[in-house]
């Protein structure tokens, strides 16, 4: 693995350390303890899930990669960390793969990954489980260059005997993996949009894009995933909420697929280690139209989101 870009080598750990966070979503919610705390109120929960899983994500990372910034969504204390919980593998067919020419020569410190290790936690605790995703971004320059999507729930209304989750990842100028790519027909435009922290400015917004059909559900990840499976057209969140570490991994895997991201007002989101850890200004996000959905967002909802 030397021999490897680092970039390469982060994302090709980072690939099998989310299978190992999934693992460890689905083993907690196997053993009916979810261990719930509420953070900032009923719609803002962790669980032993969340706790775990990040634990387990920021140090496997951390001890290959002493010198990354590693930005969790978890604020969790100081602790030794189980053995047990890390993950020490990598993903060979990532190694194989060329890393595009301008992130050759990246050095470990000028990285910042962003993590969110159960994204969509009000859904898990729900068991509307296809929403739980487990997020790991890359950002270098404030940019998201990669991202690393687990679906732990992936194939589970299957039943017994189904191989349960799976793994995307996705690089700007390199490709996207993992899934099909598919787009919704041309003449639809079907939006996705939050199931659990809506309000006027969020229904007046997705109104305003004059869809076919709205599909509320959980999951900054998700969302981004119905987007790049052609369930949905445009993912539109006209409010405060979303994070860095909701948006860093789905935003370079949409990226690398020629979709785009935004805040509200058109403004690209910036992933530095400094950055506050808020996207204040909403969140845009669409496989193909940018423009025609950014063009129709109203005055109201662009006076009422300042932009970063």
């Amino acid at each position: 693995m030397s021999g490897s870009p680092v970039v390469m080598r982060l994302v090709a750990s980072a690939h099998t350390v989310a299978e190992k966070a999934g693992a460890i979503v689905r083993k907690v919610l196997h053993s009916g303890d979810l261990g719930i705390v509420e953070k900032t109120g009923a719609n803002d929960l962790q669980t032993l899930a969340d706790r775990l899983a990040q634990q387990s994500i920021c140090a496997s990372l951390s001890r290959r990669f002493p010198k990354i910034t590693i930005i969790g969504e978890e604020e969790l204390p100081a602790e030794e960390v189980r053995e047990d919980l890390i993950e020490s593998g990598h993903s060979e067919e990532i190694l194989q793969k060329t890393c595009p020419a301008e992130y050759r020569e990246l050095k470990e410190e000028e990285l910042v990954v962003w993590v969110d290790p159960l994204d969509g936690t009000k859904e898990y605790t729900e068991g509307l489980l296809d929403n739980v995703t487990v997020l790991i971004g890359i950002a270098y320059a404030g940019k998201a260059i990669a991202g690393v999507i687990n679906q732990p729930f992936y194939n589970y209304q299957l039943g017994a005997g189904s191989a349960l989750g799976r793994t995307m990842w996705g690089m700007p100028g390199l490709g996207a993996f993992g899934f099909q790519l598919q787009e919704v027909p041309g003449d639809k435009r079907i939006v996705t949009t939050t199931r659990s922290h809506s309000n006027k400015l969020v229904t007046d917004c997705v109104d305003a894009m004059e869809p076919h059909e709205v599909i509320r559900v959980g999951g900054a990840g998700n969302k981004i995933i119905q987007l790049v499976e052609g369930r949905a057209s445009a993912y539109v969140f006209a409010s405060p909420g979303c994070k860095k570490w909701d948006t860093c991994a789905p935003e370079a895997i949409l990226h690398a697929v020629g979709g785009k991201l935004t805040d509200m007002h058109g403004n690209t989101y910036l992933y530095h280690a400094n950055v506050k850890h808020m996207n204040s200004a909403g969140v845009l996000a669409t496989l193909r139209n940018h423009e025609y959905y950014a063009s129709r967002v109203p005055q109201s909802v662009l006076q009422a989101l300042k932009s970063d």
